[in-house]
């Protein structure tokens, strides 16, 4: 009997531990945990995990936090971006609150203005000149989309500077959006545009690497890292 009674243990033991295993592995992959590491150890929060379509802006929307707060705490260089898996901590949040996290789009979020290969970064020296924004360069001749909604308060049908056909949008909220190296603009200042609605085409040039658009995200004028806001393709 007592040989009998340990078989049964073990079997039970073992039952167990199949089952326990993969939802312990599971959980960690889809719920935060609470911060222990060396870097925020004396900091109440927790750590996000970066699903695909999440952005940090995204992030720091549904978290209520802000989002330079998020950038300086996570030790995120300008011309960084994240990637899918990557961990963000989140001060002062708590575990329920990382439910929140599969809320769909908002309408707020920025889209990509072009579909394209992105051929100079945030912060890099492009054409002798610091790039504050980015600079892609679509696959042959493609529409520019509005990034969010907004007004067009600004546009230079003759160029700016080495911009050449510039739109700007408003977005009412703080934020702008500035499209350069337009082909042909189809709007004009004082428009209002839907997000996605269509306002400019870029056509492709004899010097390839001149045919792109130059695309920036403006926060109160300042100049922002797109990647932080929009979706990694």
């Amino acid at each position: 009997m007592p040989e009998k009674d340990g078989l049964i243990k073990i079997k039970l033991f073992t039952i167990f531990t199949a089952l326990a295993v993969p939802l312990f592995f599971y959980g960690c992959a889809t719920s935060p945990a609470i911060t222990s590491g060396s870097l925020h150890a004396n900091m109440p929060g927790i750590y996000h995990r970066v699903e695909k379509g999440q952005t940090l802006w995204r992030i720091s929307k549904l978290y209520r936090v802000d989002l330079d707060e998020l950038i300086r705490l996570n030790g995120l260089p300008d011309s960084s971006n994240i990637e899918i898996g990557q961990l963000i901590f989140i001060p002062k949040a708590k575990r329920q609150e990382a439910y929140m996290a599969a809320m769909p789009v908002a309408s707020d979020d920025f889209l990509w203005p072009v579909k394209g290969k992105v051929i100079s970064s945030f912060g890099q020296t492009f054409e002798h000149m610091v790039n504050k924004g980015i600079n892609i360069m679509p696959y042959g001749e493609s529409a520019i989309l509005a990034s969010r909604q907004g007004k067009v308060v600004f546009y230079a049908p003759g160029g700016f500077r080495s911009f050449g056909k510039t739109v700007i949008l408003d977005h009412g909220d703080g934020f702008s959006t500035v499209y350069a190296k337009i082909s042909q603009v189809y709007v004009k200042p004082g428009d209002l545009v839907k997000q996605g609605a269509v306002i400019g085409k870029i056509q492709p040039q004899e010097r390839e690497n001149n045919s792109y658009l130059h695309f920036e995200i403006r926060k109160r004028h300042v100049s922002q890292n797109p990647y932080f806001y929009l979706d990694q393709k």
